[in-house]
């Protein structure tokens, strides 16, 4: 029982009557923003990392939302200059908070990370719960490169920012122009 084959037995056998189509991927190469890097870069190329000095003494509670900052532009500017898509936030404790965003790390990221790390705390469970600011350790230290441990060690704090925090909120040393036009106003 030889029979030809028909349309429908011709792909039993891997034949195919059209030819076949093309897959077109549209795969995005990369969602981030230029100038946008990573923090393993920052450590290969040695590029020293500046915090914003904007995040010092904001007065926030960590168990808030990042939306209570009396200075709402600051949550717009970025965390640390370069920019980086994602950085790792050490508490005193030694938790490990990762802040992210393809575009660059903003305070507002930084913040809302803290946020949802300690969102559940009550106010009485935190020694200290004001943001004090954020400090990055190879400003401060002077490293071997030639010892292997010393290096290691400074790898390690090369792509982290340490989280200070306070029991007391700080007084903000950025914005006194409100207070100022309100004072003269009043006068």
């Amino acid at each position: 029982m030889t029979e030809p084959l028909t349309r429908v037995d011709s792909a039993v056998q891997g034949l195919s009557s059209s030819p076949p189509k093309e897959k077109i991927s549209h795969r995005r190469t990369s969602s981030s923003a230029a100038g946008v890097s990573s923090m393993k870069d920052m450590w290969d190329t040695r590029t020293r990392l500046h915090v914003a000095p904007e995040t010092q003494r904001t007065g926030w509670k960590i168990n808030t939302s990042s939306s209570t900052v009396e200075e709402k532009d600051i949550l717009k500017k970025p965390l640390v200059t370069p920019m980086v898509r994602a950085i790792d936030l050490v508490t005193n404790l030694g938790s490990v908070i990762v802040a992210r965003n393809r575009q660059g790390v903003t305070i507002k990221d930084a913040l809302d990370a803290i946020h949802k790390a300690n969102k559940k705390r009550a106010d009485d469970e935190l020694d200290k719960p004001y943001l004090e600011g954020f400090e990055w350790a190879p400003e401060h230290t002077e490293y071997d490169e030639e010892n292997p441990k010393e290096l290691k060690e400074m790898e390690e704090e090369w792509q982290r920012l340490l989280i200070h925090l306070s029991s007391t909120p700080g007084v903000s040393n950025f914005g006194g122009k409100k207070k100022k036009k309100n004072a003269a106003a009043a006068e």
